[in-house]
C-alpha cells in the first residue's frame, strides 16, 4: 500500500492504471476507522482493480460549535487496517492541500434535499460534504465510490450531485454495520460514556421494533412516529433532534407507509449526537 499526501502524486499514479484499463474503487473517510469502513473497503476490493481510501477530517462540514478539533484520530491504526484489507492507495492530504490560501469555491446541492433531516439543524453541513466529495472525486477519478447507508441523507445528496453534474461515477450504497448490541458503527461512538453507550441502544431497538410493527400491518405514520418518540423519551437524558419517515430515494415527506420508506432519527446522548435509520419497501 502506498500512502500519498500530495494531489499531484496521486493523480500521476492513477493515470498509470487508467491507461492500463484498470477500474478504480474509492472509499472516502474521515478516519478513526471501524468495521463499517472496512466493509466498504472489502466491497471495493471485490469489485474493482485499484482501491483508494482517503482520510481527511473536512473542516467545512463542521459547524462552529461542533467537534472538528476533537474528532477522533489514530492514523497509525488506520494505516494498519487499510493495509490489512488490501487497499492500494491511502490518500491523506493536509487541510492546506485541500483548501489552500484564497480558496473560495464550493459545490452545493440546493433545496429541500439538504434542508431537512440533518440539514435542518446543521446548516452548511452538506455544502461542506458535497464540496469535499466533489474535490476528492476529481482527484481520484473513480469508477465506483462506496458510502455507508448509516448516513442515508448523505448518500442521497451525493447521488443527486453526481447526476446533476454528469459525473461518470457509480455510487454504491452499502449496508449499515452494527455493534453486537445493535448500535450503528460510528467514529463518534468513542465519545460515549459507558452509561450513554447503554442508553444509545434505544436507537436500533426502536427502529427494529418499528419495522416489526409495520410488518405486522401498522401503516399510520403519526402512530409510528409517536411510538418511536415515546420509546426514546423513556431513556433519561436522550435529546431528540428528529424522528422522520420519508421516501428513501427522494427524502420527501410521506402521507402513508407505502413504497420505499426511510425511517431516520438523530438523538443526542450527553454531548454526542448519533444518527441511525432503517429503510424498507412496503
Amino acid at each position: 500500500m502506498e500512502v500519498i499526501e500530495a494531489v499531484g502524486e496521486l493523480r500521476s499514479r492513477i493515470k498509470e492504471f487508467k491507461r492500463q484499463g484498470k477500474t478504480i474503487g474509492f472509499v472516502p473517510t474521515m478516519g478513526f476507522l471501524h468495521e463499517g469502513h472496512i466493509s466498504l473497503m472489502k466491497k471495493a476490493r471485490e469489485e474493482t482493480d485499484i482501491v483508494i481510501v482517503s482520510i481527511f477530517v473536512n473542516p467545512t462540514q463542521f459547524g462552529p460549535n461542533e467537534d472538528f478539533e476533537s474528532y477522533p484520530k489514530d492514523m497509525v491504526r488506520d494505516q494498519r487496517l487499510t493495509e490489512s484489507v488490501g487497499v492500494d492507495f491511502l490518500f491523506t492530504p493536509t487541510v492546506t492541500e485541500m483548501y489552500p490560501d484564497g480558496y473560495s469555491t464550493f459545490v452545493e446541492v440546493a433545496g429541500d434535499l439538504t434542508r431537512q433531516l440533518c440539514g435542518r439543524t446543521r446548516p452548511g453541513h452538506f455544502r461542506g460534504v458535497t464540496t469535499i466529495v466533489a474535490k476528492l472525486f476529481h482527484m481520484t477519478t473513480p469508477d465506483y465510490a462506496y458510502f455507508g447507508k448509516k448516513d442515508a441523507q448523505q448518500v442521497v445528496v451525493i447521488e443527486k450531485m453526481v447526476r446533476d453534474l454528469n459525473m461518470d461515477i457509480v455510487i454504491v450504497p452499502c449496508s449499515i454495520v452494527r455493534e453486537e448490541d445493535g448500535l450503528a458503527m460510528s467514529s463518534r461512538n468513542s465519545y460515549l460514556t459507558e452509561a450513554d453507550r447503554k442508553k444509545a441502544q434505544v436507537l436500533s431497538q426502536s427502529l427494529f421494533e418499528t419495522k416489526a410493527k409495520i410488518a405486522s400491518g401498522e401503516r399510520d405514520i403519526t402512530t409510528i412516529k409517536q411510538f418511536i418518540v415515546s420509546r426514546i423519551k423513556q431513556i433519561e437524558g436522550a435529546l431528540i433532534d428528529y424522528v422522520e419517515i420519508v421516501h428513501s430515494k427522494t427524502l420527501e415527506n410521506m402521507n402513508q407507509i407505502k413504497g420505499n420508506i426511510l425511517i431516520a432519527l438523530a438523538v443526542k446522548f450527553g454531548k454526542t449526537r448519533l444518527i441511525d435509520n432503517i429503510d424498507m419497501v412496503v
